[in-house]
């Protein structure tokens, strides 16, 4: 009887941990299915180019995992239980019932409007597809001189603001963000990023608190009104709802409980990766939610849950950040080098040659998904242990969670 392995969800991090495992585990030994709620694989590191018209790839996921063995079901997952150890989705063919030995859950983010008055009826977002291709839409319709407004002064809000005041020079573009611009950055870093602004004409409001976005304006924490024909919300993510109506352990956050492994805490035959997963590292600090948390955490997960099921060794890989890569506009860019926990040092990659290294960055990323063991040959081992051993009442050793 072969060993029922279900994912959830297919970003990065999903459709890495599918193809991965699809290249550990003895074919004959395992069924892979891999669940997501549309057919293509979404590059949403580049949806702020998406929004501003530029065409990306078509991947379909059947694309990327062909020859793995993995299937892909199309379906929207509406519900996880655990201690039934089945994932209720509904597609083309009706809703149905899905049972599984081990689960992965990389349902991943989604937008988060925190609450603000007016933000979910009057603002744009881009952390999806769908909705990137609404604020390209809108965008076309803007006549030249009407202001935009980008709320959120993180990484996706200076990639979406350069992004439209690049490609749209006419529009009045605003940035509203609840720091000091980019102040987490390295002084060299923040000198390029208020350069870039000045050169594309973005109107930075620093230290401000939007309270309310209506039809054609924001309002601040002060009170005044910003003129506003577009407002693109990009303050923060917020993980898919699902995991908190389960029974599994998470945090405020809603994101799953993990250990070294990316195995639930709660629920051994549970593993979470990506956004969906709480994962610490020095310090014990939370790993923030990013492409570059979710790789290597698939990778983990993946190698984790063949080496429980083979017999092998558990993997003792540290996950560390070693930059963040912000393009700024087609032709700009700042590759920003922090430590391990990600806080910035004092050296930053600018410029022309910064924005051609984010663009490898995105192109890796893509491509590692299609290839998630960088191209070297897998070795798909056959299974010795056909269901997850239970929680051990000592820790057993895990891979250090560096950030």
């Amino acid at each position: 009887m072969q060993h029922r392995i279900i994912v959830l969800g297919a970003g990065y991090a999903g459709a890495s941990v599918a193809g991965r495992l699809a290249r550990r585990l003895h074919r004959d030994d395992v069924s892979l299915t891999l669940v997501n709620a549309e057919p293509d694989f979404v590059e949403r590191v580049r949806n702020h180019e998406l929004a501003t018209g530029r065409r990306l790839p078509h991947r379909p996921l059947t694309d990327v995992l062909a020859g793995t063995g993995v299937a892909l079901k199309v379906a929207r997952v509406t519900a996880v239980d655990v201690d039934r150890k089945v994932v209720a989705v509904t597609g083309d063919g009706g809703a149905e019932e899905l049972a599984y030995d081990t689960l992965l859950y990389a349902l991943g983010s989604r937008w988060n409007d925190h609450g603000v008055p007016g933000a979910a009826e009057h603002a744009y977002e881009i952390a999806g597809r769908a909705g990137a291709l609404r604020v390209r839409e809108r965008l076309a319709g803007l006549a030249a001189g009407q202001p935009v407004v980008v709320v959120g002064g993180g990484l996706t809000g200076l990639e979406a603001a350069t992004e439209i005041a690049e490609s749209r020079p006419d529009l009045e573009v605003t940035l509203a963000a609840r720091t000091g611009l980019g102040d987490w950055l390295s002084p060299k870093g923040q000198g390029h990023l208020r350069a870039v602004f000045d050169r594309l004409g973005i109107t930075a409001r620093e230290n401000t608190e939007v309270t309310a976005v209506e039809d054609g304006r924001v309002v601040t924490a002060d009170g005044t009104v910003v003129p506003s024909a577009l407002t693109v919300w990009t303050a923060g993510f917020a993980v898919h709802p699902i995991a908190r109506a389960t029974t599994l352990e998470v945090g405020d956050t809603g994101q799953i409980v993990v250990d070294g492994t990316m195995r639930s805490v709660s629920h051994p035959d549970v593993y979470a990766v990506g956004d969906a997963a709480l994962v610490r590292g020095p310090g014990e600090k939370p790993l923030r939610m990013s492409c570059a948390t979710g790789t290597p955490t698939a990778w983990q997960a993946a190698d984790a849950i063949a080496a429980r099921l083979t017999g092998g060794k558990l993997p003792h890989v540290p996950l560390r950040y070693f930059n963040q890569c912000v393009s700024l506009g087609r032709k700009d860019g700042l590759i920003q080098y922090v430590t391990a926990d990600d806080r910035a040092v004092n050296a930053a990659l600018t410029g022309r040659v910064a924005a051609l290294y984010k663009e490898l960055v995105c192109k890796g990323a893509a491509w590692a998904v299609a290839h998630p063991t960088l191209g070297l040959p897998g070795r798909r081992r056959r299974i010795t242990h056909p269901a997850p051993a239970p929680l051990a009442t000592t820790a057993e050793p895990a891979p250090e969670t560096a950030a």
